[in-house]
């Protein structure tokens, strides 16, 4: 059976990993390539220095497991040991890459890598992590998890245990087969992205291997991001067309297991594919910002029915909706976007819609502004898009602009959400609108005036509320693509 045409570009492999990722089935494989941008070492770096002591050059060697193997023949594997904790030991900052995969809700990693950088940045938002490196710790489970860790060549916690030379690839489907069955699973029923991933790890190419006779024709897609031969990296123009070639033969016989080849030119690339994705998986979630004692020229009844068909109309288009309900607009809102998810029959409504009233009783007027401040970060920070309605309250009698409302824009802004204000509401809303208007080539530098076109919408009066629905989903969708 030939290999599947399995090379495919940026943009579509982008809006295909991103389904999976908003269907809570995809999963992550990192090799060596994704912590070496935060200063560790390389397969070649790491034995360089056992090389040497063989008096080999590292360079001039393809089989480095060989040469793994070779150095604890002639020496010890306490040597080896050593090596590895001079080198990972060392604790390294997280990668741009580590963080915006780490952003994501991606609950399945797998990595033959030795350090602590997924674990660490997985922590550091917040996320329970469940991490596996022996086979008694498969057998349990880590309380209230939220990502599932499988560093299957061990962790540099315990450099004696991990899987570097030939005979401990040899003796891995033995020593660790509740592994190489756990995988077998993970790549059956998930979509998998390999990242910093070379493919010369036997074992793993024997999973892929019997799932490929196993499953034949049906087996599931996965993805990988491979760097294109570059020219600059070779000497003369026939070793160039030589690489070239063997890496596209190699590409084609990634098919064979349905992994499909998604070519960048420069690795700096994976970091905007990556921002792409989070950007567009975060503009499916909508902060909702608003407040009023006052509707202006809306009557209250006609702007609670404006606010329920938008609250229905994001949960009917996909969008997830997240609001601290805000007195005068949040009751209302939320009525229309739990309506529609009951109409939708969603199993679970929290994965749709997250409502946080603000805490009221804190007499403490410091200490409760100190709490709101780090709720109002938390309520943003689950979302892409910021939508800003009215926004005024009563003080001392008079209608005034709601500050409250003022402090999530800014935060909204210091997060880098897309911020989507019903200028035409007026009150906060309205100064936010003239805000971004006035800042709009710097927050838009790409829009043709297509975007443009559709903000200047939510600045244009009306005396009918209902239609923000059409107006602000016009403009989140342009969004969605941008």
């Amino acid at each position: 059976m030939g290999g599947v045409v399995n090379v495919m570009d940026v943009q579509h492999f982008i809006k295909q990993y991103l389904r999976e990722i908003e269907s809570g089935n995809a999963a992550i494989f990192a090799g060596a390539g994704l912590s070496v941008g935060a200063g560790y070492v390389n397969w070649k770096e790491l034995l360089r220095p056992l090389a040497e002591e063989l008096k080999l050059n590292v360079d001039e060697e393809h089989d480095l497991v060989a040469l793994a193997q070779y150095h604890e023949n002639k020496f010890n594997r306490q040597r080896i040991s050593q090596q590895l904790l001079n080198e990972m030991a060392i604790e390294q900052a997280p990668t741009a890459n580590h963080k915006l995969l780490a952003s994501l809700p991606i609950s399945t990693y797998w990595t033959t890598n030795y350090d602590k950088l997924i674990e660490s940045t997985l922590t550091s938002v917040k996320k329970v992590v469940d991490v596996k490196y022996t086979n008694d710790q498969l057998a349990v489970t880590k309380p209230k998890r939220d990502v599932v860790l499988y560093k299957m060549h061990g962790d540099i916690d315990t450099p004696n245990n991990t899987v570097l030379t030939r005979n401990e690839y040899e003796k891995y489907p033995h020593s660790h087969a509740p592994f190489i069955t756990a995988l077998s699973g993970d790549l059956v029923s998930k979509t998998f992205l390999f990242i910093g991933f070379s493919f010369t790890d036997p074992n793993l190419h024997h999973v892929l291997t019997n799932i490929r006779i196993q499953f034949e024709g049906n087996q599931r897609n996965h993805y990988c991001i491979l760097r294109r031969e570059n020219r600059a990296d070779y000497n003369d123009e026939a070793t160039f067309v030589r690489a070239e070639t063997r890496q596209q033969l190699f590409a084609d016989d990634l098919g064979r297991f349905h992994i499909n080849v998604v070519f960048i030119d420069e690795f700096e690339e994976v970091t905007q594919i990556l921002e792409h994705i989070s950007r567009l998986y975060k503009r499916k979630t909508v902060f909702v910002s608003g407040s009023a004692s006052d509707f202006g020229n809306w009557s209250q009844s006609n702007t609670e029915d404006a606010l329920q068909g938008l609250g229905r109309t994001l949960i009917d288009q996909d969008y997830r909706l997240v609001s601290g309900i805000g007195l005068g607009i949040g009751n209302a809102l939320i009525s229309g976007a739990i309506q529609s998810a009951y109409q939708k029959q969603f199993s679970h409504l929290d994965e749709r819609l997250i409502m946080r009233p603000f805490p009221q009783y804190i007499e403490d007027h410091v200490q409760r502004a100190e709490i709101w401040h780090c709720y109002r970060q938390d309520l943003i920070g689950k979302a892409g898009i910021a939508i800003f309605i009215l926004g005024n309250k009563q003080s001392d009698g008079d209608v005034v602009v709601a500050d409250g409302v003022l402090k999530e824009f800014e935060i909204a802004k210091k997060l880098n959400l897309a911020i989507v204000p019903v200028g035409f509401s007026g009150f906060a809303a309205e100064q936010i609108w003239q805000e971004t208007i006035a800042h709009f080539e710097e927050i838009f530098p790409g829009d043709n005036g297509e975007i443009r076109a559709l903000y200047e919408t939510l600045g244009r009066a009306t005396d009918n509320p209902m239609e923000m629905i059409s107006r602000v989903l016009d403009v989140l969708n342009a969004l969605s693509k941008e």
